[in-house]
């Protein structure tokens, strides 16, 4: 599932598109919100798919020193601790992954050498050759290995950004965070199960009407949000503030005001993360200063009102 932390990536971007754009047409910009998100949930699916690939590129390779003029006794008698990874077995055996990609068209047929180069890194390293000489062979000494495929070997592969760079700039700032939810998906596998548990686009739908309400929000209540921000900023011209400032703190304040079931403290530090990435370097304290005032005065006007789990700071 999509967390709420790239949410907030998503709809900090298409804002920035939208409000860098004469097209005030907000329903369109609302559609490329959804689409940038369900690219990322096609992403999560390709790398399931590119560990498969590799799994088949090594069963390959294995066919190939089997059928050597002069075979030597590794290639007669191949370590199959990878190509029998139960996790992989698992993941084979998850009709969803298959669905999903068939009605996509997700693969990777045109990127042989991307395979190829995640196989050599692959067994190059230390991790893949401890793990293939290991007498400990246990499922989860397999579901441990798929953790490093994805948080190592993916993770470090300049060619894999190269190559999803090229394909999508949806993709740009998902690649970390997808692999991360593939990992959290190999370290829930359970050894009786017969496939994956894979994850659903939204944990629920009040994730899909987050992104959505918080993305009208801001527009909606930008001239009010831009007035009170200039408020709060002495000595400083509001057009010579980084524009991602300006956006961060609108979407913070909207958040905050708009949704009573988010903690103020859960909104204040998801964007105090968010600036400290997308703006300039003196960009956090400057959003926490503002940002903390700002709240002391909508709290002293009462303008802030939480209830459930936005209670709790």
């Amino acid at each position: 599932m999509i967390s709420r932390r790239l949410l907030r990536i998503k709809v900090l971007q298409l804002l920035y598109a939208y409000f860098n754009s004469n097209d005030e047409g907000l329903a369109r910009y609302e559609k490329d919100l959804f689409y940038s998100i369900e690219k990322s949930y096609d992403l999560y699916h390709l790398f399931f798919v590119l560990l498969l690939d590799v799994k088949e590129y090594a069963v390959s390779r294995m066919e190939l020193g089997k059928n050597k003029r002069v075979p030597t006794s590794s290639d007669l008698t191949p370590n199959l601790r990878f190509i029998d990874n139960r996790v992989i077995n698992q993941l084979s055996n998850t009709n969803k992954v298959y669905q999903y990609i068939d009605e996509k068209k997700l693969n990777w047929n045109n990127y042989p050498e991307l395979i190829k180069r995640v196989y050599t890194d692959m067994i190059e390293s230390e991790a893949y050759n401890k793990y293939m000489s290991s007498e400990i062979n246990t499922y989860k000494e397999d579901q441990e290995f798929l953790v490093t495929f994805f948080s190592e070997f993916l993770v470090n592969s300049d060619l894999l950004y190269q190559v999803l760079e090229e394909h999508s700039i949806f993709w740009n700032d998902d690649i970390e965070f997808m692999l991360s939810m593939n990992v959290k998906t190999i370290e829930k596998a359970k050894v009786n199960d017969k496939e994956l548990k894979v994850f659903p686009l939204f944990k629920n739908d009040e994730d899909k009407e987050f992104a959505k309400l918080l993305f009208r929000m801001v527009i909606l209540k930008h001239k009010e949000n831009s007035d009170l921000i200039q408020l709060h900023i002495k000595n400083w011209d509001i057009e010579r503030v980084a524009q991602m400032d300006l956006l961060v703190l609108e979407m913070a304040i909207t958040e905050i005001m708009q949704f009573s079931s988010v903690p103020i403290k859960v909104s204040f530090n998801e964007y105090i993360e968010l600036v400290k990435f997308y703006s300039t370097e003196r960009s956090n304290s400057f959003v926490n200063g503002v940002l903390d005032k700002i709240i002391n005065q909508l709290k002293a006007e009462n303008k802030i009102k939480k209830e459930g789990r936005g209670l709790k700071e």
